[in-house]
């Protein structure tokens, strides 16, 4: 009897029509105009791009998009580095990404379909959940309140992105100096507003940074990439190379040569195998 009921629902779930992915923004654009609906417009590097995948396999192919896709009018703009793409196609493709100021992949944008204009827009994958993502999609508006929180969304980001940068500049000048304690300062600076499985790329750094350091300190880095592989929650796209590069460090073969950190590098060391 139970089966019976069951049955329903499953095949309500099966005839959720799987999601069709334009390739056309103008034609995408006049069906939305019909349709009355925004355009969602994908950037993406298919054959090359580790967190595009990470997008398309966490979120855009699960059943929470299905539920929700026929909500938009959906457009896949694919910039591959081997996947054979017709001239005509990869022109047009590269004029929209100099239009819409694309300076990394994947970048989504919710376009109105009358005006062109973008009034959502999220760039890379953190490793969100589907409805994470989906969520964050909802919460764009296309209303001139919506435009212009996206506008300061924006600002904001580019200001974190001209930190990123700084923080940066910091990290080599510390790694020239063999000054361990200053990068990782750094790099908590970095990463102190990042949530979820990103998270792991700190302890990732933390050991790249140290074993480039000092070759000799195998323990303490293997240490911090356990603690990544920790933050993963299971996220084979950060995962699978995190646990490369253990296996690099257990077998010493990664490691910049050279004498072992000066100064504070050493004690920095020291005092995070305390903290672990």
């Amino acid at each position: 009897m139970y089966l019976l009921r069951l049955l329903p629902c499953l095949l309500a779930l099966s005839l959720v029509a799987e999601p069709v992915w334009l390739t056309d923004l103008d034609a995408a654009r006049a069906q939305a105009v019909k349709q009355n609906k925004p355009v969602l417009v994908d950037f993406t590097g298919s054959d090359w791009c580790p967190p595009c995948k990470a997008l398309h396999k966490n979120v855009f192919e699960s059943a929470e998009f299905a539920a929700v896709a026929s909500k938009y009018v959906l457009v896949e703009l694919d910039y591959p580095k081997a996947k054979p793409q017709a001239p005509e196609l990869k022109a047009k493709n590269a004029e929209l990404s100099k239009q819409f100021g694309i300076s990394g992949f994947p970048t989504v944008l919710l376009i109105d379909g009358k005006s062109g204009e973008v009034f959502g827009k999220t760039v890379g994958f953190g490793g969100q959940t589907a409805k994470e993502y989906l969520d964050k999609l909802a919460s764009f508006k296309n209303t001139p309140e919506g435009k212009a929180s996206l506008d300061k969304e924006q600002k904001s980001a580019a200001d974190r992105s001209a930190k990123s940068r700084v923080l940066g500049q910091k990290i080599d000048d510390a790694i020239a100096a063999k000054d361990f304690k200053s990068a990782e300062a750094a790099l908590e600076e970095m990463f102190a507003d990042v949530t979820g499985p990103r998270k792991a790329i700190m302890p990732f750094n933390k050991a790249r940074i140290l074993i480039q350091i000092d070759p000799t300190a195998k323990e303490q880095a293997l240490k911090y990439i356990d603690e990544a592989l920790a933050l993963t929650a299971g996220d084979d796209t950060l995962g699978k190379p995190f646990k490369a590069f253990r296996e690099k460090i257990v077998s010493g073969v990664t490691g910049a040569p050279g004498s072992a950190p000066k100064g504070a590098a050493p004690k920095a060391a020291t005092d995070s195998k305390k903290g672990a």
